[in-house]
């Protein structure tokens, strides 16, 4: 695995615990769980957006492949994450941590996943026509 790839992943974990705390020291307290969840989902997106957007140059990947490849390195390193640090630290249940995933109950925690795979070849691919315009 390339070391960048590693390395810009781990910033969303301050990210995401800011996030967090956003939810549940601010606009929890007005809302319904469900609800207050689906706020911190999109919250998060921006979030995770914005500093892909500041990073996607730093990381100089060579076509829109490699960020195709970054964005699955980072998913599987989400996922693992998650359920290791969700379960054997935070002592969640494997249900407990599962029930995030059901979209059908309103729960968004997959469009999370997916912005964190397809992020990077979004930005890639507008910052390199970007470049291509500017040319």
């Amino acid at each position: 695995m390339n070391w960048k790839f590693f390395a810009s992943w781990v910033p969303g974990i301050p990210i995401a615990i800011a996030n967090g705390v956003i939810r549940e020291y601010w606009y929890q307290q007005f809302l319904p769980e469900q609800q207050s969840h689906q706020l911190s989902t999109l919250s998060f997106i921006i979030f995770f957006g914005v500093y892909v957007w500041v990073i996607i140059n730093w990381l100089k990947l060579p076509s829109a492949r490699a960020a195709f490849r970054l964005g699955l390195t980072w998913l599987v390193l989400t996922i693992a994450f998650e359920f290791l640090f969700g379960h054997y630290v935070m002592g969640h249940s494997w249900t407990t941590l599962f029930q995030d995933y059901n979209i059908l109950a309103g729960r968004l925690w997959v469009l999370v996943l997916v912005w964190i795979a397809l992020a990077p070849v979004i930005f890639y691919k507008i910052r390199a026509g970007q470049s291509s315009s500017a040319a």
